[in-house]
């Protein structure tokens, strides 16, 4: 919702900072200006999971804690969440694509905010994040580990949290007569841990995919430890309403003018909008193919098909929700979806680096250019129409400043680590 305000204190935060020779910084600003930039602040409340009824118990919490970067989930005993979210990245990992087990032909998105978002991964595969979390474990890439495999470790690691919050697990009788590795892989019947699947009675199936959606609930219980801290632009924007203020903000003149770039002769906004600074839609951009990446990504076409067919989607047995309004009007052939990737929130965004799907983009000036250079076609599918070129008297510095002044403080040093 878009919160009304008394907006002459935008006029006098502009003639009230320091050193500010730029006509642009002094110009009036008017009011529909002044509404989108009230939308843009502060940091989102972070909202419900009813998908989860865990997701708020903060037992929940603590064990996903340790969970997310214990590496014994891994095929390979090396690889935890926290190899490709890396804490001190704010959640992220400085590569173009992630490395797992294997190389993997996507970038490592931030966690930072990623708890309000309707749909995860770049495509939108997943509708929730405590099933995002159990896609990179199976994903031979990544983890390179099974379900399975995640009921032994947790039994012989953590069954007495585990029990504590979620009830009873298998017990040791049960857990024997499990195989040590087995998952469903529809598209490899022949596959070993598929046919140990397959082999498995219903009853067992069902004790394990319970189990498994757990351990995602608490990983989930986890990140929603992971919200936005309040940034510079905040700051400024707070101290702006309340009158107290714009000394010690760090919010530059320069960041200024980007302000109003953005949300103007830039057009930024008309994505990247809201309080977190995205849509949550997804666009195909036109980019250039990522180095190193074999085939054309179909982005949210593909993502589509597989949320709406995911065991562990709103309505499955797994999830605690039932309303799935998202899912059910969701249309995996609608043509704007071929070569169409999920907006990023832009908080933290200078933390994060590099840029899009696949890390095509190195920074935020490389970022900014590509939108001056803005390609008419794309490698699949159409661009997104409503894109435009970025004009010539927009300045590159100013609107990088203003990006890298939505950057605030890290979550909570508790939740940095697995020590505590």
């Amino acid at each position: 919702m878009i919160r009304w305000y008394s907006w002459s204190w935008l006029a006098a935060a502009t003639l009230g900072l320091a050193g500010c020779p730029d006509p642009d910084v002094h110009a009036s600003w008017t009011p529909a200006e002044l509404r989108v930039v009230s939308s843009l602040s502060p940091p989102p409340a972070l909202t419900a999971s009813p998908g989860n009824r865990f997701a708020d118990d903060r037992r929940a919490a603590e064990l996903g804690r340790r969970l997310f970067f214990d590496s014994r989930f891994s095929g390979n005993g090396a690889i935890a969440c926290a190899t490709c979210h890396q804490p001190a990245r704010f959640f992220s990992d400085g590569r173009a694509r992630a490395r797992g087990v294997a190389d993997v032909n996507r970038n490592t998105p931030t966690l930072v905010g990623a708890q309000n978002l309707p749909f995860l991964f770049h495509d939108g595969r997943k509708d929730s994040v405590w099933s995002q979390a159990l896609g990179p474990i199976e994903n031979d890439a990544e983890h390179a580990f099974d379900r399975t495999a995640v009921v032994h470790r947790l039994a012989a690691h953590y069954r007495s949290d585990y029990e504590a919050i979620f009830g009873q697990m298998p017990s040791q009788t049960e857990l024997s007569a499990l195989p040590a590795h087995a998952r469903p892989l529809s598209l490899q019947g022949q596959h070993p841990e598929h046919r140990a699947w397959q082999a498995m009675a219903p009853a067992q199936r069902t004790a394990v995919n319970g189990v498994f959606a757990n351990f995602g609930k608490a990983l989930e219980a986890y990140q929603r430890k992971l919200v936005p801290k309040v940034s510079p632009f905040d700051r400024f924007v707070s101290g702006s309403r309340t009158g107290s203020g714009h000394a010690g903000t760090g919010f530059s003149p320069l960041a200024l003018r980007g302000l109003r770039a953005f949300i103007g002769s830039g057009g930024c906004v008309n994505c990247h909008n809201g309080p977190l600074l995205t849509d949550m839609a997804f666009h195909n951009l036109g980019l250039p193919p990522a180095a190193g990446v074999v085939g054309v990504d179909a982005g949210r076409s593909i993502g589509a098909d597989l949320v709406k067919n995911d065991e562990f989607r709103c309505g499955s047995p797994w999830s605690d929700a039932k309303d799935c309004r998202e899912l059910r009007f969701l249309n995996p052939k609608f043509e704007d979806f071929l070569g169409a990737f999920r907006t990023p929130s832009l908080r933290n965004v200078a933390q994060t680096a590099p840029y899009m799907h696949s890390g095509q983009l190195a920074t935020l000036t490389d970022v900014i250019e590509f939108y001056r250079l803005l390609p008419n076609s794309a490698q699949l599918g159409h661009r997104e129409l409503t894109l435009h070129k970025l004009r010539g008297s927009v300045d590159t510095a100013a609107l990088v400043a203003f990006l890298e002044a939505l950057s605030g403080d890290l979550p909570d040093a508790h939740w940095l680590t697995a020590k505590d």
